[in-house]
């Protein structure tokens, strides 16, 4: 082989192996790129707000009366009047300092304070009011938006007592009310008293295995139909495979489906209001399976930092 060609081989070995190393850290640094945007994309949870362990017993053992004591015991607490987002700091500081509270916090909360300020719902119905802090959070919200009612259904009469004390230092008395007793029972009585004819933005925050039957009740009696908006905490932790599979199910999987699946759910949460209610019966009956929904799982975080999730879903129409 002449030294001629033996260079001009070496020449095309090296510039052929120079162009692959190129691409090849380009593609690498493509990979990175793409990566570092996934992990933009996830949400981040600040740990300074992080609110104190949830112990074994988490509710109703008395934190939600020593809640009330606390905030109303501070030396600022006239600086708290006709004030929304202070009282809810307050919830938080306890939550943060004191003991846990189950409250759906500041990350999901947003979800759902965005959604209303895009949805700019007249009337806005939460399942499950607790101590009031989406309450507060979410009537708050609707009235910035425009809208004239809000409407918490909570079962427990001492957790309702706190809700309508905490709205009554926040100054939503005027858009906010508290019913009291079982979320289907509230349902039936606001639709057959004509006080509600139609739910534009729905919270579902109470028994998990209630949240699709309660659903279900509300298509039958037609509150939520097409234009309403639904919004499902934790819908991960513990999570709420049934409620799930129903809202994203296709208007022919529905038809097909039978009763009110309360499967997939763990002892405890299913259990979790035995000791005051007793057994709990589901209504089994069906909802209108031709309302066609538009559903998507939006992360997020419980006060804790524990990852969770809210699951929104709009009712795009009908589809018989």
């Amino acid at each position: 082989m002449t030294g001629t060609l033996r260079d001009a081989i070496l020449l095309f070995i090296f510039w052929y192996g120079y162009i692959y190393l190129q691409r090849f850290l380009s593609a690498q640094v493509l990979v990175s790129d793409i990566h570092t945007l996934e992990v933009n994309k996830m949400p981040s949870f600040d740990e300074n707000k992080a609110y104190v362990e949830q112990e074994e017993t988490f509710f109703d053992d008395g934190r939600e009366i020593e809640l009330l004591h606390y905030i109303y015991g501070r030396s600022d607490v006239d600086e708290l009047r006709g004030s929304p987002e202070r009282v809810l700091q307050a919830i938080d500081e306890f939550g943060r300092t004191k003991k846990y509270l189950m409250n759906v916090g500041e990350d999901k909360g947003k979800i759902v304070t965005d959604l209303i300020a895009e949805v700019k719902p007249k009337v806005m119905v939460e399942l499950g009011g607790y101590v009031g802090y989406s309450t507060l959070l979410f009537a708050n919200a609707v009235r910035k938006a425009g809208g004239t009612h809000y409407y918490s259904l909570e079962r427990n009469p001492e957790f309702a007592a706190v809700i309508t004390s905490l709205l009554d230092l926040s100054g939503l008395r005027d858009i906010a009310r508290v019913i009291v007793g079982p979320s289907d029972a509230g349902l039936a009585r606001l639709h057959k008293n004509q006080t509600i004819s139609k739910i534009d933005l729905m919270f579902l925050d109470h028994y998990k295995p209630a949240y699709t039957s309660d659903l279900k009740l509300c298509e039958r009696l037609g509150l939520v139909g097409p234009g309403s908006v639904l919004a499902a905490d934790n819908v991960i932790k513990p999570g709420n495979p049934p409620y799930l599979a129903y809202v994203r199910s296709s208007v022919a999987e529905k038809k097909k489906a039978k009763g009110t699946n309360v499967d997939g759910f763990a002892e405890r949460t299913a259990k979790q209001y035995a000791k005051r209610e007793g057994e709990e019966k589901l209504d089994d009956a069906e909802g209108d399976p031709c309302l066609v929904y538009e559903s998507k799982l939006v992360h997020s975080f419980e006060p804790t930092g524990v990852p969770d999730a809210v699951e929104i879903t709009r009712c795009t129409g009908r589809e018989d």
